[in-house]
Order: structure tokens, then C-alpha cells, then sequence
């Protein structure tokens, strides 16, 4: 089975939008565009360019980031693994195996923010 990996700028941007509290009319003010444009992105009907795509996100108070990393080197944070043998491994999890440890890592991310917002 092949495992679709297509970065959707649609989902993306939708994500960003409602995580900043805006409706589409909204978004497409502040970036100077209408709102049926933020809809066809978000649909996926049409792929913006990443000019268009990062000023959508500027206009929210954010910016796009980009960066790549070789597959045979270790994933960032420490890990002893490359990214082709986390990424090997993530692919053999059924989607339950998936969910379960996509559930606990927001547990512990939860644990870590809730310390962090404890420490003096």
C-alpha cells in the first residue's frame, strides 16, 4: 500500500486560520485577497505559490518555515535513529498503533506544557 505524502496547502492553511479564531471573509481582508480565493486554497483546488502562501500566513502573525534533512541522518532532538528508519517504522504501525501513539505524545506534550507554565 503507498502511503500518500503530499503536503496539502489547504489543510495547512485551514489549520492556521482556525487556530487564529478567523473565518475565510476575515483572512482574505487582512492579506488582501477575497474570500473565495482562501477557498479555493483550502480546497485544494488550487495550489498557491509559497509567496502566496506565506503571506497569507504574515497576515496572521506567523511565517512559513522551510528545511530540509538528509534521510540517513539522525531525526533532530537527539534520536539515535535515522529519519528512513523512524519513518520505516512509522509506516509498519496499523492506523490504531498510529492514534494510540499520536494520543500518548499529546499526553506527555500536555504534561510538559502544563510544568512549563508551573516554573517560575
Amino acid at each position: 500500500m503507498s502511503e500518500d505524502r503530499t503536503f496539502r496547502c489547504g489543510e495547512f492553511l485551514r489549520a492556521a486560520r482556525l487556530r487564529h479564531g478567523l473565518d475565510q471573509g476575515e483572512l482574505a481582508n487582512r492579506a488582501n485577497t477575497d474570500q473565495p480565493a482562501i477557498s479555493r486554497i483550502e480546497r485544494d483546488v488550487v495550489s498557491p505559490s509559497l509567496e502566496t502562501l506565506n503571506r497569507l500566513m504574515e497576515a496572521m502573525g506567523e511565517t512559513l518555515m522551510l528545511s530540509t534533512q538528509r534521510l540517513d541522518e539522525s531525526v533532530p532532538g537527539g534520536s539515535n535513529q535515522s529519519l528512513a528508519e523512524v519513518l520505516a517504522n512509522h509506516r509498519e504501525l496499523t492506523p490504531e498503533e498510529r492514534l494510540s501513539q499520536a494520543a500518548k505524545l499529546s499526553e506527555i506534550a500536555t504534561d510538559l506544557a502544563a510544568g512549563a507554565d508551573a516554573a517560575p
